[in-house]
């Protein structure tokens, strides 16, 4: 969405009424009613009894986890992968298993941890390695302890769900009343918005607006939150634009046997590291890296947006099926 024309016309004309930032305490004297109603926007639209704004994904997640870090006697377990804005302290080391796997073994990992309230944080897709979750695990979680579920869905909201809303829907449907269901997410990514977001039942997220790190903090610009509020009908556009744009890619690159791809989703992994450096060379850029940090093995993958033409996938198709390694494209092709 950030670069949708239209879209950007409606944050222009926001920022004309609000500036370009607000740099105050969201719990200090003055306050701007286009929180509260985009807040409001933002939890209908996902599904959520209530949400809460903050400046990134990383502070999302970062207050949620400190608050809840900070409760005495509370253990966390992580899931494979977690995003690091769901970690409590800076370092730390995530099982190796499947997600699968992990999965299984967690009611015995529970059992094992003395008592006290516990919480168990991870992602709501592996984008990395383009991975769906099976979260059915989660009827089954148990009512005997304090027990919050803190799901990181930047890769899912505005991708995943009913028209990109994102996966409360679907995992409110599944979690135990006696589980508390926080979900944190960065909305810089398909969203388009400079900011993090935070879903949860009204009493929890009022009692996150009363910890430091959200009132000592400057909220995310206001005038992308007030555009939201009057784009829903290009957001829908735009999702309904992605979902035929990833079914040419998978009719493309899946006879290619060169990626990975969880039916649906975006984002296509491959193993071939080496294909970065002679797509690189003919103007075809796609992401790889090392992630999340410098000294982990590179990342390589293939991310498609609602802004691909349809001409960008021929041509990537037309150069994978020549052969991945032998001088396949043209240099006045266009990236993708």
């Amino acid at each position: 969405m950030s670069q949708n024309w239209d879209f950007q016309a409606l944050v222009m004309d926001e920022m004309s009424r609000y500036g370009t930032a607000f740099g105050s305490s969201r719990n200090g004297n003055l306050q701007l009613r286009v929180y509260e109603e985009g807040e409001a926007t933002l939890a209908g639209w996902t599904s959520a009894p209530a949400a809460l704004t903050v400046s990134s994904g990383m502070m999302a997640g970062q207050v949620v986890m400190q608050w809840l870090a900070s409760q005495a006697h509370t253990r966390v377990v992580y899931a494979p992968h977690t995003h690091p804005a769901l970690w409590h302290t800076p370092t730390l080391a995530m099982p190796t298993s499947s997600f699968a796997d992990w999965s299984a073994q967690l009611p015995d990992q529970m059992a094992q941890l003395p008592e006290g309230p516990l919480v168990i944080a991870l992602n709501s897709v592996d984008a990395g390695h383009s991975e769906m979750f099976d979260f059915e695990w989660i009827k089954m979680l148990p009512s005997d302890r304090p027990l919050t579920l803190v799901v990181d869905d930047s890769h899912g909201i505005g991708v995943l769900g009913n028209e990109g809303r994102g996966v409360w829907a679907r995992l409110s449907g599944l979690v135990p009343p006696s589980v508390r269901l926080i979900v944190t997410a960065s909305l810089a990514k398909a969203m388009g918005l400079p900011g993090g977001l935070i879903l949860s039942d009204a009493d929890t997220l009022g009692k996150l607006r009363h910890t430091s790190f959200f009132g000592g903090a400057s909220p995310m610009a206001p005038a992308p939150l007030a555009a939201f509020g009057r784009a829903g009908a290009l957001y829908a556009d735009a999702h309904e634009r992605l979902s035929r744009n990833v079914r040419l890619a998978e009719a493309v690159l899946g006879p290619t046997g060169l990626f990975r791809q969880a039916a649906g989703y975006p984002v296509f992994y491959t193993d071939h590291n080496e294909l970065y450096a002679p797509l690189l060379a003919r103007n075809i850029l796609i992401y790889s890296f090392a992630y999340p940090t410098p000294q982990d093995k590179p990342n390589t993958r293939l991310v498609v947006s609602a802004f691909h033409e349809d001409e960008d996938f021929e041509r990537l198709g037309e150069c994978l099926n020549k052969g991945a390694y032998n001088g396949f494209c043209h240099p006045e092709e266009r990236g993708i």
